[in-house]
């Protein structure tokens, strides 16, 4: 800062003035480490375990790391969170790891449009469900032509990828557009057949335990044929298989996921030290996290972003996850 900012050569005799000349000197004089950083951080719907789920991490952010507060800010997720970090409206953001693969790529919905995206962490794995009332009488995903659906929020990866699924394989349905809220509300009211939602885990998402309560629910899995037509097709998602009990009185079915993490965009503007700074602080958490998604108890962060990321790490989070003892993949070191 130059002197005339802060007065320069007259400030002597001003602060013989004035009462207050003193505490805007020792303002003026602070140093740069001292300043605050403050991060927005763009997550999905309120509705969503994920919402919780960021707002957890915006909370260890404020309370374990120092010079840097954090305020969350409901979204439509990724496709939503990534042009809006594009235009310098977000500093942190939920991704998915197959539609971040195509942003940094250039490829699909960014075609010819490449994104500056690094990844701190991921969290989850998310199995997309295929969620519908029982009493709709639709037992396969064939079935769901002329069924009034929605692919969830508009802008999220699970929409998109929804989209995607469906047309390798064919498939076809009513798409109806709308919040998660005015969803839920329509399929509890029968004035629609179901949705689109991204699980928590191995369990249903709590907006589709919500609509469980007040109507029987059935989830439409993979045959064995579409399951190895995703494989061969669509190699930035997962076909996994989700054990009976994601929610009560759900057999055993399989579905296509992809992980779920936090990428940062521009990453000349976030810096190294500070990123390691919030990976450290969510890779030492103990308690927040798993009180806002339950499924963490006996997960390792650090093992899911190895196995479920698609795009190179911020340098930050690479520093942290090389003293840590990790082996970064090729594909998750950060360019030079």
């Amino acid at each position: 800062m130059d002197a005339t900012a802060c007065g320069g050569a007259d400030r002597r005799n001003h602060m013989t003035k004035h009462p207050f000349a003193l505490l805007a000197a020792l303002l003026c004089s602070t140093p740069a480490w001292a300043q605050q950083t403050d991060l927005l951080i763009g997550s999905t719907s309120a509705s969503s375990s994920h919402y919780g789920y960021f707002v957890a991490a915006g909370q260890i952010v404020n309370e374990q790391v120092e010079g840097i507060s954090a305020a969350v800010v409901e979204t439509g997720a990724t496709m939503d969170n990534i042009r809006r970090m594009s235009r310098r409206q977000m500093d942190m953001v939920l991704v998915t790891t197959n539609v971040a693969q195509h942003a940094v790529a250039g490829t699909n919905d960014f075609e010819g449009n490449a994104q500056d995206l690094s990844l701190l962490w991921v969290y989850t794995g998310a199995p997309q469900n295929v969620i519908v009332r029982r009493d709709a009488g639709l037992d396969s995903l064939e079935a769901l032509a002329g069924a009034r659906i929605n692919p969830d929020i508009r802008g999220s990866a699970t929409e998109s990828t929804t989209k995607a699924v469906f047309e390798a394989l064919g498939l076809n349905a009513k798409w109806v557009r709308g919040s998660t809220t005015d969803i839920v509300d329509a399929i509890k009211d029968n004035r629609m057949a179901g949705y689109v939602k991204s699980g928590s885990g191995v369990r249903l998402d709590a907006s589709t335990m919500d609509v469980a309560t007040f109507t029987p629910i059935d989830v439409l899995g993979l045959t064995p044929e579409q399951a190895d037509q995703l494989r061969a097709e669509m190699p930035d998602i997962s076909v996994v298989d989700i054990p009976e009990g994601a929610a009560e009185g759900i057999p055993a079915y399989t579905t296509w996921s992809f992980g779920v993490g936090v990428g940062v965009g521009a990453t000349s503007e976030m810096t190294e030290e500070d990123a390691y700074k919030i990976v450290s602080a969510v890779m030492a958490d103990e308690t927040v996290q798993v009180n806002a998604l339950a499924e963490l108890r006996d997960a390792s962060l650090a093992e899911l972003t190895l196995q479920y990321a698609t795009v190179p790490l911020h340098p930050g989070a690479a520093r942290w996850f090389e003293e840590s003892g990790h082996e970064l993949p090729e594909a998750l070191r950060p360019a030079e």
